[in-house]
């Protein structure tokens, strides 16, 4: 009965977390930005304060060096994002029109001349087929094309869009230093809640969480960063229009497995047909960069900087943060992965666990070890 009692009161738990989160999403991004923010940048301040600087000058040193960097760039970058985004989204429908009548005129003739000759020496020329680019494009370009257009004039225009902006702005860094300034009293004051026969494991489930979450977070984020520049420089320097814009969105979301080299490709892909028609140089090499990019992110960024470290397969990832953000907006995009590893670790240990039991073994013909646990 005691069992019972305690499954269905964390249940109730779990559940009013849920609800609270998913009725206060808006409200709850700039507190869990800020959450996030300190937990990247705790190791920073505990490397300065085992150097004998006390935690407040060590948590203002590090938000101050994190701000100046973000203000700095931003006031680099926001200009030029702003421009081509307004451009971009005036020429888009011209853009999608133009690849519809080029496909519609002809497959083989979207490549050009140069193109078409480097699909006949490797032999795919005749596997390529007006109608096949024309169901292609309609595809990609007419089921997204509203969409996007939807979402970036919302940005545009939304004022409740700007008011959450600055909102994050805002309170987040106040959010973070707060929570960094009192990290470790919140730690004890989390672990002094577990009861004492259960902290061992607790706290050995929390630590596999910590070593999954952090290596995967910080690790990415540098991915990312490095996708970006390498996308928004190789696009810019090849001449393409929208090149910087292309190359950081598609940087950004390279935190989603998959989903920010898909949007370089098809979207440096459709600018370069258009720019450089009727020849494929520019297209080929815009895709030169992006798929310079996918190698360099697969064999050198990913392996030295995320390792596998999370230990989630890139679908369970990737589920969890559409599913979050289809809830929860850009809030549950941001507790996503968080949430995804804590439940990969917690199915782990839950397996190792009936691997462990006296169920799994007698069932198996074997008798359980005498205090075993699962580790």
């Amino acid at each position: 009965m005691m069992l019972h009692r305690q499954i269905f009161f964390w249940l109730g738990i779990l559940a009013t977390l849920i609800l609270a989160l998913y009725v206060l999403s808006d409200v709850l991004l700039p507190f869990v930005a800020g959450l996030g923010v300190a937990y990247v940048v705790d190791p920073l301040v505990r490397s300065l304060h085992r150097l004998g600087i006390n935690r407040l000058a060590a948590s203002l040193l590090i938000l101050g060096v994190v701000g100046v960097i973000f203000i700095a760039t931003l006031t680099l970058i926001a200009p030029v994002l702003l421009n081509q985004l307004g451009a971009f989204v005036e020429r888009l429908p011209d853009y999608v029109n133009h690849l519809r009548s080029l496909a519609a005129a002809g497959g083989k003739g979207l490549l050009g001349a140069q193109g078409h000759e480097i699909l006949k020496k490797l032999g795919l020329d005749a596997a390529i087929t007006s109608d096949d680019v024309q169901r292609t494009i309609d595809y990609f370009v007419g089921q997204g094309t509203q969409w996007l257009t939807t979402f970036v004039r919302s940005l545009w225009f939304g004022g409740a869009v700007l008011i959450g902006i600055l909102s994050l702005i805002v309170v987040t860094p106040v959010v973070a230093f707060y929570i960094l300034l009192d990290w470790d009293g919140m730690i004890r004051t989390l672990d002094s809640w577990v009861p004492p026969a259960h902290q061992e494991t607790i706290r050995h489930i929390m630590h596999d969480m910590d070593a999954a979450l952090a290596g995967f977070v910080r690790g990415q984020l540098l991915v990312c960063l490095c996708l970006g520049l390498w996308y928004a420089l190789g696009l810019s320097l090849i001449g393409l229009d929208f090149g910087f814009l292309i190359g950081i969105a598609g940087g950004l979301l390279s935190f989603i497995p998959y989903v920010g080299s898909l949007t370089a490709l098809v979207f440096s892909s459709g600018v370069a047909l258009v720019q450089g028609w009727p020849h494929g140089t520019l297209l080929f090499m815009a895709l030169a960069v992006v798929l310079s990019g996918q190698f360099l992110e697969a064999n050198v960024l990913t392996p030295r900087l995320v390792g596998a470290s999370i230990g989630l397969h890139p679908v369970w990832l990737m589920l969890a943060l559409f599913a979050f953000g289809d809830l929860f907006g850009f809030t549950g995009l941001m507790v996503a992965v968080p949430v995804a590893a804590a439940i990969g670790v917690l199915a782990r240990y839950a397996l190792r666990s009936y691997l462990a039991s006296a169920y799994y073994l007698e069932g198996a013909g074997r008798r359980p070890v005498s205090g075993a646990r699962a580790e």
